[in-house]
This record gives structure tokens, sequence and C-alpha cells, in this order.
């Protein structure tokens, strides 16, 4: 069984903890969370039976994790894995990876130097039409491509932005192109 702790507990957390909690990946179990609202750390760990921090540090050393989820904001993903890859744990990230390449770099060079695997969600890559383009594409059907272009189509009413400070900020969220977009990348 792999112990899966998650780091941040907004609204992708709720995700990763129903699936987590309630045993629907196989092989995987959810060991603690932590957030530094300690209310919606307490709502998730309440909710699924498991230990709940405010102190990322603190949940490592007491829940002893094989996986740890980072679903923190995005401008916050490459100071989090950087601070994680020490344990030398699974660390598993929320998209988009980072909002620089110089933190997607640094991301990288902790977790070599730490023995990390690091693992981006992208889970849009197996939705049934993404899967079936990329099997004509893998068998040639639209001949040699050499360029294309993507429509992002979803909308976000103000009701997500509110839900967070950060949401629709440059420095926090990237702003569509990394938010939203990254999924067509």
């Amino acid at each position: 069984m792999i112990r899966i702790a998650l780091v941040g507990c907004g609204r992708i957390a709720k995700r990763h903890s129903e699936l987590l909690g309630r045993g629907e990946i196989p092989g995987a179990e959810l060991v603690g969370v932590t957030d530094i609202d300690s209310q919606r750390a307490e709502e998730i760990g309440e909710r699924f039976g498991v230990p709940h921090f405010t102190d990322m540090d603190e949940m490592m050393g007491t829940v002893r994790p094989d996986a740890v989820s980072i679903l923190t904001p995005s401008g916050d993903h490459a100071d989090h894995t950087v601070r994680l890859a020490p344990y030398g744990k699974v660390i598993i990230v929320e998209k988009p990876m980072a909002l620089t390449l110089d933190d997607a770099d640094r991301m990288i060079r902790a977790c070599d130097a730490n023995g990390c695997r690091l693992f981006v969600v992208k889970q849009n890559r197996f939705n049934l039409p993404v899967l079936r383009l990329r099997e004509a594409i893998d068998r040639g059907r639209f001949g040699r491509l050499v360029s294309g272009s993507v429509r992002v189509r979803w909308c976000r009413r103000q009701e997500y932005y509110d839900q967070d400070a950060w949401r629709g900020t440059w420095a926090e969220d990237g702003g569509v192109l990394a938010n939203q977009a990254s999924h067509h990348v």
C-alpha cells in the first residue's frame, strides 16, 4: 500500500482526498493532510479519519508518507517541492508544474539531488477524445504535423476566482495559459 499525504487542502485537494479516502485508487491510501489554514486541514482530515496539520514538516515527520501530493497555489509549487525533496519521497505536483522555467529547473535539481521521483498531474491526457487523437497522430492519419493550435473553451465563473485570493493573479496562478491551457500542451 502506498501511503500518500496531501500538502494543501483547497479546491483540488477535495478531489484528491475523495479518491484516496474512499479507496478509489487501488494500492494507495490517504495518511495525512496539511494546510496553513487549519480549518481546511481539519475538514479533510476529520472527514477521512487522517491526521491533519498546519506544518508540512510536522506532517512528514509524523505520518511518514511514501508520497506527497502538492496541491497548493501554482506559484508555491517550486518552493514546496524544494522543501519536501530532502525527505526523499515521491512528489506529485498539480499542474502547472511551475510558473517559470527557472522554478521548474529548481524542482528537478532538488528531486535529482535527493533521489525523489517527481510527477506532474496532467489527468486530461487520459480523456477519451485526447487518447483517440493521440492514437490517430501516432498512426499518421494526419500526415506529418508541423504545427497545431488549440482553443481553450472552459469558462471560469467569478465564484472560482472568489474561492481563494491567489486565483487570477499572475504571480500565484499564472493566468489562463498556465492554469487551464497547460492541459493542452
